[in-house]
């Protein structure tokens, strides 16, 4: 049975971290330079998860990490107010399966919940699969884009925005 809940201070962050190695990994295997996917670890995530100014959750299937997903206030200036999903993953084997669209609406209930009334999200442009994802989520993408620097490489990301019906 699957399990969405806030990451707690005993949770294993190398077991999470893995899951953000993990999926990066497999995701991302065409659009970014394979040196630097074959390099990631799950401590590069691992020290990142206790930040003061992100919220996660953990999905676990069964007791077993399998997915997470960290969320919060925009960190961006330009969408002060919104909330911002700053990641969602799940270890490769378990996609397709539900699971990212129970953990999606558990992120968005959440940020809901903190009052935002219009919630965003960053991917790649050529993350079709992705972007496919976070449409059947009820999200549209935005128009808006920037060019980050990935690994070596400059990538395009889209925004993604859904907007609470609720009042």
């Amino acid at each position: 049975m699957i399990e969405i809940r806030e990451l707690q201070p005993a949770d294993d962050r190398m077991a999470v971290g893995r899951i953000y190695a993990d999926s990066w990994k497999y995701a991302y295997k065409e659009l970014l330079p394979k040196e630097y996917l074959d390099n990631l670890s799950a401590a590069q995530w691992a020290d990142r998860l206790d930040r003061v100014d992100r919220y996660s959750l953990i999905a676990e299937l069964d007791g077993n990490p399998i997915g997470t997903a960290s969320y919060g206030e925009s960190r961006d200036a330009e969408y002060a107010g919104q909330g911002e999903i700053y990641s969602i993953y799940l270890l490769p084997e378990y996609m397709g399966k539900g699971y990212g669209k129970r953990l999606i609406d558990a992120v968005i209930e959440r940020l809901q919940a903190c009052g935002y009334e219009s919630i965003f999200l960053w991917t790649l442009e050529d993350n079709l699969g992705a972007r496919s994802f976070y449409e059947k989520a009820g999200f549209i993408c935005s128009g808006k884009s920037k060019e980050v620097e990935i690994g070596g490489k400059i990538v395009t990301e889209v925004q993604y925005a859904i907007i609470s019906d609720y009042e």
